[in-house]
């Protein structure tokens, strides 16, 4: 079945039931029928040395990542590599679990290519999750675990809540993201401050000298933005990954006044504030791009100006499982024209 067909279908749905639906057909999928997942891998799997980089220790086949928030449990990971992704990142994972906000709380806009979301860290809690991946690390694609902590944590435990999903996390997971971008939990955006990042960094690297990234809202100020990565990589943050959802409402007609916003709507907000990071930071860390990246050329646009990875989320919704192979085809095509053997040259070009 054409994806369009399928896409027909499933937005008949609401959108929390539709992602349900898709992750229970994975799943299923991944338990009853390898051998179809192990078709759908030679589909879709884009395999070129050209594209592939060692970082953290680790082979990343390709540089288009699953963003966070996609496979909240890690309970999609055979699909979501069958179908090409280089990186998964799963959670945001909290060490208890918690049910999330009140329903509805996804919300999906087909005319502008964006979803809106206030699910407020929905998950099965460390242990689950934990247990889940457990089976799987070292994994046939790098994994990098989201972290975040729990909606009814006081800031006085906030730290806890980090080191225990740290301490849970590092062995088994390539990399680890720190979530205090995310709009849904209450507080959760105040901790980005000099004060909390340096304690959570200098916390972290007491633990494991696995890489801690720190991902950053699209909402900062540039010269914020800019401090707190500094703050960051001072005490120890091995990249950081911009952005999240934004809380610009504006961008969207017809936007809910709660909630994060992603997708198409987001890209220019996104690549403006990675593109000012990156005149800072490249060459001095690793720098992930996220936010409204829906095809090849967008994604090579901002391998152009600084990123070593590129992660997507929103386009797989409305593109359909062959997003991942016709980024990467794209960018190989890309890469030939402009006469690139090897996607390290693509990287940080704009500004040489």
């Amino acid at each position: 079945m054409q994806y369009s067909n399928f896409k027909n279908i499933i937005f008949k749905l609401n959108p929390e039931a539709a992602h349900n639906l898709v992750e229970s057909s994975l799943t299923t999928l991944a338990k009853h029928a390898p051998a179809v997942l192990e078709k759908v891998a030679k589909a879709y799997c884009v395999k070129d040395e050209k594209l592939s980089q060692t970082l953290f220790n680790v082979t990343f086949p390709n540089p288009v990542g699953l963003a966070a928030g996609f496979d909240k449990n890690a309970t999609m990971l055979e699909g979501l590599a069958a179908v090409g992704f280089g990186s998964i990142e799963f959670g945001t994972v909290t060490p208890m679990p918690q049910e999330g906000n009140a329903k509805p709380r996804l919300f999906r806009f087909p005319e502008h290519n964006s979803v809106q979301n206030a699910m407020g860290f929905n998950n099965e809690g460390l242990v689950a999750v934990k247990k889940r991946v457990s089976a799987y690390y070292p994994y046939k694609v790098p994994l990098g675990a989201n972290i975040g902590k729990n909606k009814t944590t006081t800031p006085l435990n906030t730290l806890d809540d980090y080191k225990k999903l740290i301490h849970a996390f590092h062995p088994i997971s390539d990399y680890i993201v720190i979530n205090i971008s995310s709009p849904n939990t209450p507080g959760l955006r105040d901790l980005q401050n000099e004060d909390f990042i340096s304690s959570l960094f200098d916390m972290a690297l007491r633990i494991t000298d696995k890489p801690i990234l720190l991902k950053i809202a699209p909402d900062l100020e540039v010269q914020d933005a800019i401090d707190m990565c500094q703050i960051a990589l001072k005490h120890g943050a091995a990249g950081i990954i911009a952005t999240n959802t934004t809380i610009d409402y504006s961008l969207l007609p017809e936007a809910k006044d709660f909630g994060g916003i992603s997708g198409e709507v987001l890209k220019e907000k996104s690549f403006r504030l990675f593109q000012a990071l990156a005149k800072k930071f490249y060459g001095k860390t690793t720098l992930i791009s996220v936010g409204g990246i829906d095809s090849g050329e967008e994604a090579y646009r901002r391998l152009k100006a600084g990123a070593t990875l590129v992660q997507v989320f929103s386009a797989i919704i409305f593109e359909g499982p062959s997003l991942v192979k016709d980024i990467n085809t794209t960018i190989l095509k890309l890469m030939e024209k402009d006469g690139y053997n090897h996607i390290s040259e693509v990287i940080g070009s704009d500004l040489s």
